[in-house]
C-alpha cells in the first residue's frame, strides 16, 4: 500500500529482503518533531514491556521530582469532570493545612509539575505543587462557583507575546539564530501570563532592560521587558525588574522631572 502511495520513496534491499528509504525519499506523513523525539526516547507505548524501550540510545535529564499516581488520579479526574478536591497541603509559609481547591490544569515548568487551581481558602487562582499534596479526595457534591471557573482566571486566560532575540553580548549571535526558529532575528512566542516566568527561567532568557546578565547560558534576551507587565510570576524571570511607579523624563534643558 505504501509503495502505491509513494512509489519513489522505497528501494528494495535484496540482500536483507527488506525496503529502505530511497535517495528520493520525501516524507508522506507529517510527524511533529516533539512526538518523534518522545517516540525515539521512550518507545511506542505507555504499557510496560510492550514496545516501550527506546528505539535508539537516548539520554535526557533525570526527573528529580515527580508526583505520585495516588495524587495525580483524583486531581486529573477533578479537572476532567469539573470538580473540586479536598486535600492536605504542605506550604513553605503556612505548613500543613487542609484545603479545598478547584484544579483547572496541569503545568510542566520544565523542573517540576504544578496544578493550576482556584484556592477556596484565599479566594484566588494560584499554582500548587502536587508533590506537596496528601489525602486528595474529589468532592462529588460541592458545586463550582462562577468565580472558580477557568474563564475567570485572568492570568491563565491572558496570552502575552514575547519577542526574544540573540543576547547582545553573545559572541556568535548567528548560531543562536540557528538554535531557534527566528524570523529576521526575532523568535516570537506566545505564552499564558501565568506561565511566562516559568518559561523564561527555563530557557535562561535575560529579561533585564539593559541585558546585563553575563554568561553563555544567556543566549536570548527579551527585547521588550515591559511585555511581562502584569504577569503574576514575572519576578522569577532572570533579571526582571518591575517598571517604576513614577516615570522620569528628560527635559530639553537636561534636568529631570517626574512625569504625572
Amino acid at each position: 500500500m505504501y509503495r502505491g502511495l509513494a512509489p519513489d520513496n522505497l528501494d528494495f534491499d535484496s540482500t536483507g529482503k527488506l525496503y529502505r528509504p530511497s535517495s528520493k525519499f520525501k516524507p508522506l506523513f507529517d510527524h511533529p518533531p516533539l512526538r518523534v523525539l518522545a517516540t525515539l526516547s521512550q518507545g511506542f507505548s505507555l504499557v510496560q514491556d510492550v514496545m516501550s524501550a527506546p528505539v535508539i540510545p537516548c539520554e535526557f535529564p533525570a526527573t528529580l521530582s515527580a508526583p505520585s499516581v495516588e495524587v495525580l488520579a483524583p486531581i486529573t479526574r477533578a479537572i476532567h469532570r469539573g470538580k473540586a478536591v479536598s486535600l492536605a497541603y504542605h506550604s513553605v509559609s503556612s505548613g500543613k493545612t487542609r484545603r479545598e481547591i478547584v484544579p483547572l490544569a496541569l503545568v510542566d515548568n520544565g523542573v517540576r509539575w504544578h496544578v493550576r487551581a482556584f484556592d477556596r481558602l484565599r479566594k484566588h487562582f494560584t499554582d500548587f505543587v502536587p508533590t506537596r499534596m496528601e489525602d486528595v479526595e474529589v468532592l462529588e457534591t460541592s458545586p463550582i462557583g462562577r468565580e472558580e471557573r477557568a474563564d475567570q482566571d485572568d492570568q491563565w486566560s491572558r496570552i502575552i507575546e514575547l519577542k526574544l532575540v540573540p543576547h547582545p553580548n553573545h559572541p556568535r549571535p548567528e548560531i543562536v539564530q540557528m538554535d531557534y526558529p527566528m524570523q529576521d532575528g526575532v523568535f516570537t512566542v506566545k505564552v499564558r501570563s501565568a506561565n511566562a516566568g516559568y518559561m523564561l527561567r527555563r530557557w535562561n532568557v535575560d529579561c533585564s532592560p539593559d541585558h546585563h546578565l553575563q554568561g553563555l547560558e544567556y543566549a536570548l534576551w527579551l527585547q521588550d521587558p515591559l511585555s511581562l507587565y502584569g504577569s503574576s510570576n514575572a519576578t522569577i524571570a532572570p533579571g526582571y525588574e518591575p517598571p517604576r511607579i513614577q516615570l522620569v523624563e528628560r527635559r530639553t534643558d537636561g534636568q529631570a522631572t517626574e512625569a504625572p
